[in-house]
């Protein structure tokens, strides 16, 4: 998602920023960074260390946290302004780097539909590859992400939500 998003906007080469590759760009009157950790996916927290330790940073403003889950349709998503991790390893990290559920987070779907692919392992399923069908789904809903990240940028969580999540 993070690098489509990157190529869109057209913004700079990815470059290494401690445990993360990041870059950067302006969206509307904004700049943006975009992250994406080099870390196991439960350490993925680790990557703001940085950013928590600056004076005018805040995660409850600052932060959007864009992530799979299986506990939602393939093809859909839902954006929150805060909330629990409902059980996802890389959110719990996320938490505890920022000291709060204060966060917002843009759950993108990845549970199959059907029940011929049924979730049995959640490790196996999640570190497997989509196959062609699953791909072109999550490809599908890349403008819409993109759509909604530019919405939080420029007018906050709660107007992305009313917006995305109906």
């Amino acid at each position: 998602m993070v690098d489509h998003l990157a190529d869109v906007w057209h913004f700079d080469r990815w470059k290494r920023d401690g445990e993360a590759l990041a870059t950067t760009g302006v969206i509307g009157t904004a700049k943006v960074r975009l992250l994406k950790p080099q870390t196991y996916m439960n350490l993925s927290g680790t990557v703001l260390r940085p950013y928590v330790r600056r004076p005018f940073w805040s995660a409850s403003k600052d932060l959007l946290v864009v992530v799979d889950d299986a506990a939602i349709p393939l093809g859909t998503m839902r954006v929150r302004a805060h909330g629990s991790a409902g059980g996802h390893n890389g959110l719990k990290s996320i938490e505890a780097a920022v000291g709060s559920q204060e966060y917002a987070r843009l759950r993108v779907g990845v549970k199959p539909t059907d029940e011929q692919h049924r979730i049995d392992e959640l490790a196996d399923f999640v570190l497997s590859s989509f196959g062609r069908d699953e791909r072109e789904v999550v490809q599908s809903l890349l403008p819409r992400v993109g759509a909604a990240v530019e919405m939080w940028v420029r007018d906050g969580a709660e107007a992305t939500m009313n917006e995305y999540n109906a």
